[in-house]
């Protein structure tokens, strides 16, 4: 019974071809809406919260902005916050601006910054060739350093840097590595930077403040704790005075991001819904109009014997199938609409099973929501009434 009503629903769509593909619009423009913009979304979520990874997700920023009686952070301080447990190293930051020469060729206005070795061993893909800082330079204050991409291309066109010496404020430092360039979204860029070790930069800054560090966790998962932790040295250190420094930790804003992105998929998902419901509309008016326009083949089936749950199963079917092969279509016209704003967007393009299952449940269940009261109507029909009808 249910191979012969499939079939017959079958017939009935492919002879009103045109009605049809009408009634099945709605469906496919809310099932590729909703498959596009989550799988955008998703996609550019991934794409956001892996390059803030790259940074590394088990590190906490602070940015000092001191007191008037103490303008940042001196060793005693970062002794104190390697001290914490749960830190596996402390890379503090010194920053400044200078010229720099190269074979009388001047690059101005450069950001000139001072890190140490965990820097370095804690970051991965930092450096492009040469090597980075060790702790020999840390504790020699040698006078060694490494560039930007665009430093490279401005001052060393067609040479190879390493090993070359170079002015900074008129002092000589030895290259030693060329930094990797810095892409797409990104929260730091070294392609105009010099680095060179800290000591070496409070000493030719002459300050003996350090006012931005990194810190990094052996476990990410419990970065609120190792927070608190930071906050209570940090206070101690600045007598508990308001404003003296900001805490930005990796992992919760990757949290954040997530949390705000899986809304506006929520969101704009619950939009792309409101197609599928004028859809299921669409099915439904469709089906009523064809409830009335078969009214004398309804009574004719039922006056041979047919009873009316197998008519209101032909009508369920003909709306389910409707809505079926139109998410179908919504499908594949929303995966490649998404694939298409993702090499255009530069993101990864992600297509979820779930939300594939999601979309064909959901278009699956307006065609037997708004198929029911047709389906029941037509079964409900008086065989000798819908005869005299025609």
């Amino acid at each position: 019974m249910f191979k012969d009503n499939l079939k017959m629903a079958w017939e009935n769509i492919t002879n009103n071809k045109m009605r049809s593909f009408l009634t099945m619009l709605g469906i496919v423009i809310g099932v590729a809406s909703i498959i596009a913009l989550i799988t955008i979304v998703e996609g550019a979520t991934e794409s956001i919260t892996t390059e803030i990874s790259s940074f590394g997700a088990n590190k906490i920023t602070i940015q000092i902005t001191g007191t008037q009686l103490k303008t940042g952070l001196l060793d005693r301080d970062i002794k104190k916050l390697g001290e914490i447990d749960n830190i596996v190293g402390v890379a503090q930051t010194v920053n400044d601006k200078s010229n720099i020469v190269f074979n009388k060729k001047v690059y101005e206005n450069v950001s000139i910054q001072g890190k140490n070795d965990v820097h370095f061993s804690q970051t991965a893909d930092l450096v492009k060739l040469g090597r980075g800082i060790n702790i020999l330079d840390i504790d020699g204050e040698n006078r060694v350093c490494l560039i930007g991409s665009d430093i490279v291309k401005e001052l060393f066109y067609d040479i190879n840097p390493i090993g070359k010496e170079m002015k900074i404020g008129g002092i000589t430092y030895k290259v030693i590595g060329i930094l990797e360039e810095s892409q797409g979204f990104s929260m730091s860029n070294n392609n105009e930077s010099v680095i060179i070790p800290y000591t070496t930069a409070m000493n030719y800054f002459g300050t003996r403040y350090i006012n931005s560090v990194d810190m990094y966790m052996k476990d990410g998962e419990i970065s609120d704790t190792t927070t608190k932790n930071i906050e209570a040295v940090l206070n101690a250190s600045f007598n508990n005075k308001e404003n003296a420094f900001f805490i930005s930790n990796m992992q919760s804003m990757i949290d954040t991001i997530e949390n705000v992105t899986g809304m506006m998929g929520m969101l704009l998902g619950g939009i792309a819904g409101i197609s599928l419901l004028v859809g299921g509309i669409g099915i439904m008016n469709m089906m009523l109009v064809s409830v009335t326009e078969r009214t004398t083949e309804i009574g004719l089936r039922k006056a041979l014997g047919a009873e009316p749950k197998r008519i209101q199963q032909q009508f369920l079917i003909e709306s389910v199938v409707l809505s079926l092969v139109g998410g179908i279509i919504g499908i594949i016209l929303g995966a490649i609409l998404a694939y298409l704003v993702s090499i255009i967007l530069d993101n990864p393009f992600t297509l979820s099973y779930i939300t594939i299952l999601g979309a064909m449940g959901f278009s699956s269940a307006v065609g037997v929501i708004f198929g029911i009261t047709p389906a029941r109507k037509a079964s409900r029909l008086n065989p000798i009434d819908a005869l005299r009808s025609d």
